[in-house]
């Protein structure tokens, strides 16, 4: 649980570092991104090899079915990652879509994972997006934008979309982690 706990940790404090100290962030230039660059890399690392050792633990059992609300909460996640890119119809109507991708994510995983290790891995990475998103509100106002490609770029993300979760499915196979059973142990 350790190597899973310090990947959250890894993940959540180097993102917050500009929110945290602006100061020092500007003072470290590119230093900084390549810092965050860095431990995002070995975060990621140390969440995968720590969840996936981490003993099984049950804090709660999933209600039956549930994994079919999990897998429409995920493609929703999904989308919601492409929006900054796409520029769809979204786009000037939403600060934050991948923050909100990473909240619905991680509420999804919530749902069908009721152990100690989901509970850190998932919960961890939910409150570092909500606390991501009051931090840059309360840093920065908001200019919404108006370059965006509207239909168009929802259907870059449709598809997008479906082709990701695709992907990700069949990971989750390979894994041994069947996202279309609905019920899960």
């Amino acid at each position: 649980m350790t190597l899973l706990v310090l990947g959250v940790l890894l993940w959540a404090l180097p993102h917050l570092f500009k929110r945290i100290a602006p100061g020092l962030r500007a003072d470290m230039g590119d230093k900084a991104k390549l810092m965050v660059t860095g431990t995002a890399i070995l975060a990621l690392i140390l969440m995968v090899v720590g969840y996936r050792s981490a003993d099984v633990i049950a804090v709660y059992t999933p209600m039956a079915g549930i994994g079919h609300l999990n897998n429409l909460l995920m493609l929703i996640a999904i989308y919601m990652f492409g929006v900054g890119g796409t520029k769809g119809l979204l786009y000037p109507r939403t600060r934050h879509p991948m923050l909100l991708g990473t909240v619905i994510w991680a509420g999804a995983h919530l749902l069908v994972n009721g152990d100690v290790a989901s509970l850190i891995l998932f919960g961890g990475m939910a409150i570092w997006a909500l606390l991501s998103i009051v931090a840059i509100n309360r840093s920065t106002v908001w200019v919404p934008p108006t370059n965006g490609r509207g239909i168009k770029g929802d259907a870059m993300n449709v598809a997008g979309t479906l082709i990701l979760f695709v992907l990700i499915a069949m990971i989750h196979l390979w894994l041994g982690y069947s996202p279309f059973l609905g019920t899960y142990p």
